[in-house]
């Protein structure tokens, strides 16, 4: 337990660092900073799903399928190797941007993640693996080592198609989307799945088999969804992404009719707040599905694509929402973190400010609304908010439990 709370602590390390990242960057709108932006910008985004999502999800699983079976020592060599290529990329990113020792960093973390994945298949027992639970991390690892194919194919693009191809463009696409919508998502169902089973509330083995080829066939499908950017994408592409949308939120439907059915049990288990983070996150994750769904329509994939404001908008309500409060949620409940209901309200308070500003901005360009005079100013101060609220539930990890 010492060890995974110690690690949790790395990773919110991270979360803070991001955060601060994220309003520096912002604040370049306001000011004339001589930084190159375009480098924090990498720095930005490989330090949030490699440094935050990464160490968080993994730590996680080690504690509920690793810790009793796998050498400590072997585990604690992998987790600080894996370090190792994130402060490489700390100190390259942000003054080289994507050259020599930052892409060999990046290429050394590849490496550490796919070491991570076959000491999962390698020391978790025979009775975990039969949980639905494992079936579901173990789909969640496969995408995130698929994921890798985008960026190991960078080298060979950028010397055929080129650096602005869309193949290349579309290779960095592939490997957001199976980071997102596969590694994390699938990774944080795989865990919910986990605290269910803990309620002895598995599914009944018919439904999570619909659940479980409906939600990953969906995972698959939906990748034609970071297509839909290209001017010559077909009607064929939008309807891929539009039947991949639907068997996700069929999938949805199936767990949360099982879910409501057995809320009573889930309540009896939870603290309130838990029970109030559920909740938002079950909303935050609909709304995610019905973005999704809506954006796969030509008329809107076109609107959405070329607007930076609802892109931006949505890649945080995924990151910031569902995947960041879900990881909140699973490191509260197994006793990696302290976390108070004001802090955690403080933090949906910046969180939902911020996704506003954004979402009102990306609407001006189709909606009669009026502009918000000093709007950059305002997405600065709210976002000052966020970070606020996580440097609190950062400082409060090392307070004496009172």
């Amino acid at each position: 337990m010492k060890l995974a709370q110690k690690h949790t602590k790395i990773a919110l390390g991270y979360f803070l660092l991001i955060a601060l990242l994220g309003v520096f960057l912002r604040m370049f709108a306001v000011f004339e900073i001589p930084v190159n932006y375009k480098f924090l910008v990498h720095t930005h985004s490989h330090i949030a799903l490699m440094g935050w999502v990464y160490t968080a999800l993994t730590t996680l699983i080690y504690q509920l399928f690793l810790k009793d079976n796998i050498p400590l020592k072997k585990y604690k060599i992998l987790f600080w190797a894996m370090q190792c290529t994130l402060v490489g990329m700390l100190f390259t990113f942000p003054f080289i941007g994507y050259k020599l020792f930052s892409i060999l960093f990046s290429t050394l973390f590849l490496l550490t993640s796919y070491t991570f994945v076959y000491f999962f298949f390698k020391y978790t027992s025979a009775q975990q693996k039969v949980m639905q639970s494992y079936l579901l991390i173990r789909n969640a690892l496969i995408y995130m080592v698929f994921s890798s194919l985008g960026p190991l194919s960078l080298g060979i693009i950028m010397n055929t198609a080129g650096k602005g191809s869309a193949l290349y463009r579309n290779s960095i696409y592939f490997y957001l989307h199976f980071q997102y919508n596969g590694w994390f998502i699938v990774a944080l169902i795989g865990l919910f799945f986990y605290f269910l089973e803990t309620f002895s509330l598995a599914l009944p083995s018919t439904i999570f088999k619909k659940f479980h080829y409906l939600f990953n066939i969906g995972v698959v499908l939906t990748f034609f969804h970071s297509l839909l950017w290209m001017k010559d994408a077909s009607i064929t592409l939008n309807s891929i992404a539009i039947l991949g949308s639907i068997l996700q939120l069929v999938a949805f439907v199936l767990l949360l009719k099982h879910v409501i059915y057995n809320t009573n049990e889930i309540k009896k288990g939870s603290s309130k707040l838990a029970y109030f983070t559920l909740k938002t996150i079950g909303i935050l994750f609909f709304v995610k599905l019905a973005m999704q769904l809506v954006g796969a329509f030509p008329i809107f994939s076109k609107l959405a694509t070329s607007n930076i404001d609802l892109v931006i908008g949505y890649l945080h309500w995924v990151f910031l929402g569902v995947v960041s409060i879900s990881i909140f949620f699973f490191l509260q409940h197994f006793k990696l973190l302290k976390m108070s209901r004001k802090v955690f309200l403080t933090y949906l308070f910046g969180f939902f400010t911020t996704e506003f500003l954004l979402f009102y901005r990306g609407a001006l360009v189709f909606l009669p609304l009026k502009y918000l005079g000093n709007f950059n100013i305002y997405l600065v101060l709210v976002s000052g908010i966020l970070l606020g609220a996580i440097a609190v539930i950062f400082i409060k990890q090392f307070l004496k439990k009172t």
